[in-house]
């Protein structure tokens, strides 16, 4: 028994350990977009365009759930994290604006 428990945490740390790096991933790759919309951002008020654009969201909303599916994630849950990011980004590029 003592064998199961001691396999067990060995993966559990494994899987942790992926976890980890996953998430180091996830925030430097936000990171880079991030700068990339930041960089629309200051384009979009150099030229007075709104810092919104309702049908290039859309479009990107129907592409990630698309991913999302042929990912086999949840693209309920897509769809509700590229929401918020283009939120963020939006925030950011009214920003710009003042």
């Amino acid at each position: 028994m003592t064998d199961d428990v001691t396999r067990a945490a060995e993966l559990l740390q494994e899987h942790r350990a992926s976890i980890d790096r996953l998430d180091a991933i996830l925030v430097y790759t936000l990171a880079e977009r991030f700068k990339r919309t930041q960089s629309v951002g200051k384009l979009k008020a150099l030229h007075n365009l709104p810092p919104s654009d309702p049908s290039r969201e859309a479009e990107q909303i129907a592409r990630l759930e698309e991913l999302a599916r042929e990912a086999d994630l949840d693209p309920a849950f897509a769809k509700k994290f590229l929401t918020f990011v283009i939120s963020e980004v939006i925030r950011h590029h009214e920003q710009y604006l003042k």
